[in-house]
C-alpha cells in the first residue's frame, strides 16, 4: 500500500523556491559583470584549452556592454541571497532540520554507493531516505558555498573598507579567482541537481513543492486505518 510521507516543511520549501531564481540571477548578473575584465581560462603557460569564456559566447548570450546594470542588479540580490540564507541557516538550527541535513558516519560511504549506483556500476538500489549521504554532503557543501561567495564578494566589492578581509582572503586576485570558482561550483550543483531531480521523478518533484510524498509500505492489519502523513526519522531508512 502507499502512505504519505511528509518530506519538506513549508518554510524549507519557501527557502528553495527563493534561492533557486535569486541564485540563478546573481550568476547572470555576475556574466555581465565579469564580461568587463574575462582574463580566466583553462591551460597552461601560452596553452590555453577554454577561456572563459570565447566572444561567441558572449554574441549568443547579448551578456557584453552591461557592467553598471549587472553590478546594480548583482549587489540588490545580493541582499535577497544573504538573508534567505541567513533565515535558511536559523530555520535548520532552532527547528531541528539539521539532523536530516548534516552528513553523519555513513554519508562519505552512502554517497559513494550512490554515484556508483546512478553512473550504472552498482546494481543494489540505496535505501530510501529523506536525505542520502550524497546528498547530505552536497547541501551542506552549498551552505558553506553560499557563505564562501557572501565573504569573496565583499573582499572585491570593497577591497578597501574590508582590507582584513580581502587580505585574510590573500588579497585581490585570489578573491576574485576564489569567486569565480565558487560561481563554476554552482552552475556544476545546479546541473547535478536538476538532473538527479529528473531521474528521481515526479514523485521526488512534488515533495519539493506540495511538502509529502507517496512511499510503499507494507499492508498494515486489519482495522488499523488508511492511509496516514507520516514524518520521517533523521536516520529512517526503507
Amino acid at each position: 500500500m502507499k502512505k504519505l510521507v511528509e518530506k519538506h516543511p513549508l518554510a524549507i520549501r519557501w527557502f528553495h523556491w527563493v534561492n533557486f531564481p535569486v541564485l540563478a540571477l546573481m550568476i547572470w548578473s555576475g556574466l555581465w559583470i565579469y564580461w568587463a575584465n574575462d582574463i580566466y581560462r583553462l591551460g597552461w603557460g601560452d596553452t590555453t584549452l577554454y577561456k572563459f569564456f570565447p566572444q561567441s559566447f558572449y554574441d549568443a548570450t547579448h551578456l557584453d556592454h552591461k557592467l553598471a546594470q549587472g553590478m546594480a542588479w548583482h549587489f540588490l540580490l545580493m541582499w535577497v541571497f544573504f538573508l534567505n540564507g541567513l533565515l535558511y541557516v536559523l530555520y535548520t538550527l532552532f527547528s531541528g532540520e539539521w539532523r536530516y541535513l548534516l552528513p553523519n558516519r555513513h554519508s562519505v560511504r552512502e554517497a559513494i554507493e550512490v554515484t556508483l549506483h546512478d553512473l550504472g556500476l552498482r546494481k543494489a538500489a540505496p535505501p530510501v531516505q529523506k536525505y542520502n549521504g550524497a546528498q547530505r554532503i552536497a547541501y551542506t557543501a552549498v551552505i558553506v558555498m553560499g557563505l564562501g561567495s557572501l565573504l569573496t564578494g565583499l573582499a572585491i566589492y570593497k577591497p578597501t573598507q574590508f582590507g582584513w578581509l580581502t587580505q585574510g582572503l590573500g588579497g585581490y586576485e585570489a578573491a576574485r579567482v576564489e569567486h569565480f570558482v565558487l560561481t563554476v561550483g554552482y552552475v556544476l550543483f545546479f546541473i547535478v541537481h536538476v538532473a538527479q531531480v529528473g531521474r528521481a521523478g515526479w514523485n521526488n518533484f512534488r515533495s519539493m513543492v506540495a511538502g509529502f510524498e507517496m512511499e510503499e509500505v507494507p499492508a498494515p492489519a486489519v482495522g488499523a486505518g488508511g492511509p496516514v502523513l507520516t514524518q520521517r526519522q533523521p536516520d529512517a531508512r526503507v
